[in-house]
């Protein structure tokens, strides 16, 4: 089902109800659609933390300072007159 952004604001309640009944729900903003309607489902798959071990690789210098830009930080002009 399609539905100009206008229907939408005053039927809101009624297209939430057909979209969480299984209706396909578009809202159409001159004629284009622009977003779906879709009903909130909680993640049924617990997120594990991790699982890109040993693909991933940091610098041995990362944490090191880089004087051009702490210089850029320190010396900006972002905000004059403030020094």
């Amino acid at each position: 089902m399609r539905v100009n952004m206008h229907e939408a604001k005053s039927q809101l309640s009624r297209l939430a109800r057909l979209a969480r009944e299984g209706e396909d729900v578009v809202i159409c903003n001159s004629g284009q659609p622009w977003v779906r309607l879709t009903p909130y489902q909680e993640s049924v798959e617990p997120r594990h933390p991790g699982g890109l071990e040993g693909q991933i690789v940091i610098a041995p210098d990362f944490d090191d300072e880089d004087e051009e830009i702490m210089g850029a930080f320190e010396h900006s002009r972002i905000f004059p007159g403030t020094d």
